[in-house]
């Protein structure tokens, strides 16, 4: 038996895998994978990758899957944020407006839930007063210790456009990084391939990392960094490879060089511009106190 569905406006370039598991099954990514691969998930009556962005009126035909229940699955359940949370998250917005907000997020908090982190922004921000009768969509991701910048959309059609920004690059993001040791270079691109995996599968994938010294003291520097490429953890793991890991980065560094010299990530998401039909948005958010603390100490200049 198949079942046929036919791609509306609410999942175009959505991925198939991803429309998958939000309106059929929510089934592991390797028992999904396998199933794409044998042909029983097919687009226009052909095979796809997992990762195919779908167009309006594609037609997707399902040949019938046994996928069994996982009874032992905890269920996810969201955060219940406090009334402190909820109160703290005003003082967060930088923007906010029909379609999307953008907000300084602090450290320690993740934007999604996951396994390993049930609070996070996405379930605080429902609870809010910028969120009734919306639904916040991450658009993007921040490192759960990293500070700033942070957009969030308010609809699908936002979320889906934004996507769609980020992928072609028109989305262009400044961080602050306060690295070990003094660089030499004043400017410099870092352009190795990263990788993961997808199950057991190795995936590498291209990054590209442009960087500016703003200033050198005391052992540390201050820099201005653009990723080109939006590789996860990308910014901490080429700074580690070019010999400059972040300070406080607990993941990625020396063994003992940075363990216990500051127990704060020292990496911000300091500006974000964009363009959406011919408006320009350009958006900083400001480093938390530690971070300020931390130049004004080890007398770095100030950031611009």
């Amino acid at each position: 038996m198949i079942k046929k569905f036919i791609i509306t406006d609410e999942f175009v370039n959505s991925r198939l895998d991803r429309w998958f598991r939000r309106k059929i099954y929510d089934v592991p990514q390797s028992l999904l994978e396998k199933s794409i691969r044998k042909g029983y998930i097919k687009v226009n009556n052909k095979k796809k990758n997992s990762s195919y962005k779908l167009k309006l009126n594609d037609k997707i035909n399902v040949f019938e899957l046994k996928f069994t229940s996982n009874k032992h699955k905890i269920k996810n359940v969201p955060y219940k944020p406090t009334k402190k949370e909820i109160s703290f998250s005003s003082t967060l917005f930088i923007e906010n407006n029909d379609n999307f907000v953008v907000i300084n997020k602090p450290a320690g908090i993740a934007v999604q839930s996951g396994t390993k982190s049930k609070r996070n922004i996405l379930d605080i921000l429902k609870s809010t007063n910028e969120f009734v009768n919306s639904q916040p969509y991450a658009v993007h991701r921040i490192d759960k210790e990293t500070t700033g910048v942070l957009i969030v959309a308010k609809n699908r059609k936002y979320a889906q456009l934004f996507t769609s920004l980020f992928r072609i690059r028109k989305i262009h993001k400044v961080y602050l990084g306060i690295t070990l040791g003094s660089l030499i270079k004043k400017k410099g691109t870092i352009r190795d391939d990263l990788f993961h995996y997808e199950g057991n599968e190795k995936v590498i994938t291209k990054a590209i990392t442009h960087f500016t010294l703003l200033d050198s003291s005391n052992n540390y520097s201050l820099l201005k960094i653009s990723p080109e490429t939006g590789r996860k953890h990308q910014i901490r793991k080429h700074l580690l490879m070019y010999g400059h890991p972040i300070l406080g980065d607990k993941k990625y560094r020396f063994s003992n060089k940075n363990k216990s010299q500051n127990s704060t990530l020292m990496l911000h998401a300091y500006k974000i511009n964009f363009s959406i039909d011919g408006i320009k948005y350009n958006f900083s958010a400001e480093p938390p106190d530690i971070f300020k603390k931390f130049i004004k100490e080890k007398y770095l200049k100030i950031y611009q």
